[in-house]
């Protein structure tokens, strides 16, 4: 069956019209026409034959075979305009429109942080991602994804899995880069009975690891895994949230930070460990909500081990369950806002309620976002501005930030 690619799908897919409704085409793009195999609504083997102007070779060596990237076929522009149209089209299906500031896109490479899949073999470990709807691993030794300090923690990854991983089951590694090293979090290995234990502890010895948590338990605690937030040093607890790419959170922060502009007073809200309450709080008061008591506990540690920071207050409080109402928004100049990709529902139509002259919203989810934008704007608010931050490069992620006044400000350029 021959077909021409009419657009892109949200997770990216070519989609194109087949004799009975859509036909969803993996790695392809908008006008180019293909062949292949008709599998309900996939196309399966799939031949290119007349490509599109934006195609582009692959950088890396496993686009073809590894699930972790899904866009490495287009080239940079034409994945940062799909990715600012997702965000478009989002807020249009709400009837909304608002001033766009140009996308800013993470380098290769910089992904910091990473929920690797491995399983032991006879010689050792396999390490990678799955294969696009598949169960097959991929090795991924030539990743341009990831950070080279990721890449790096791969032979201690691997003796890992041979210690105390299965032939039968997968065990999930989640790895983030810290300044005191490689903080590991190892779910589906084996029970550590005292043994093991030992024999982890002195892995992680031997190979650098800051921190090894085993199936919630950490094995080791070599040197604290840190992770710094403007002037504040920060250990978080083990598998804890963490913006993938150190230039996405600066560029989170600096949207954040120009949002909020001269504020006094700001509540940070679904405050995670500090990435926004802590630098926020080297000019302003802040007040850190968040419904995870080990993440506000290490954001409060922070804070006080920290120097030049104003008063910083925390409470731990489930923002979906219990939203800080109009009256606890009085006195605040600015909310800062970045909840899950279920949004922020509840929380969000008490803001409408409160008047808060400023809200600083981030989103990873442009759906979510563009339903609780509305609510916002029919309250009064003005969406002044979006900027989409790519840091999940090569895939159909999309993450952005966004100011909402009462009295529209200048508008950002």
């Amino acid at each position: 069956m021959i077909l021409t690619i009419d657009r892109l799908g949200h997770l990216g897919d070519g989609v194109a019209q087949g004799p009975d409704g859509a036909v969803f085409v993996p790695q392809t793009l908008p006008g180019e026409v293909v062949e292949g195999d008709l599998d309900g609504d996939h196309l399966t083997n799939t031949r290119i034959l007349t490509p599109s102007v934006n195609r582009v070779r692959p950088p890396c060596a496993h686009a073809r075979t590894c699930g972790g990237c899904l866009m490495q076929h287009a080239g940079d522009a034409f994945v940062a305009d799909w990715k600012l149209g997702i965000v478009k089209g989002a807020l249009a299906g709400q009837g909304i429109d608002a001033p766009f500031c140009p996308i800013v896109t993470s380098p290769p490479q910089s992904r910091r942080r990473a929920t690797l899949t491995a399983r032991r073999t006879k010689s050792g470990g396999l390490i990678g991602f799955h294969a696009r709807a598949s169960d097959m691993l991929v090795a991924i030794p030539h990743c341009r994804l990831l950070h080279p300090g990721i890449m790096a923690t791969f032979p201690a990854l691997e003796a890992l899995v041979k210690l105390g991983g299965s032939r039968s089951a997968d065990v999930t590694l989640m790895v983030t880069q810290s300044l005191g090293g490689p903080d590991v979090v190892v779910t589906g290995g084996k029970a550590a009975d005292a043994a093991l234990r030992l024999d982890l502890a002195r892995l992680a010895e031997a190979h650098g690891i800051a921190r090894l948590t085993w199936n919630d338990e950490v094995i080791a605690l070599r040197t604290a895994p840190v992770q710094r937030f403007g002037r504040a040093l920060v250990i978080p607890p083990p598998g804890a949230f963490l913006q993938a790419t150190e230039h996405g959170q600066s560029a989170l922060l600096a949207a954040v930070t120009e949002a909020v502009g001269g504020a006094a007073r700001v509540a940070d809200l679904f405050a995670g460990v500090g990435t926004f309450a802590l630098p926020l709080a080297e000019g302003a008061e802040v007040h850190a909500v968040e419904g995870d008591t080990a993440m506000t506990a290490a954001m409060e540690k922070g804070w006080r081990q920290a120097e030049g920071l104003k008063r910083l207050t925390v409470a731990v409080r489930d923002l979906f369950r219990r939203p800080l109402d109009a009256d606890e928004l009085k006195g605040f100049d600015a909310v800062v806002i970045d909840p899950p990709r279920a949004g922020a529902e509840a929380q969000t139509a008490a803001l409408a309620r409160s008047g808060v002259p400023v809200i600083a919203a981030v989103s990873c989810n442009p759906v979510t976002f563009a339903r609780d934008a509305k609510v916002l704007i029919a309250a009064g608010y003005t969406l002044d501005w979006v900027q989409v931050i790519d840091q999940f490069r090569w895939s159909a992620h999309v993450e952005l930030a966004a100011r909402f006044t009462r009295a529209s400000p200048p508008r950002r350029p």
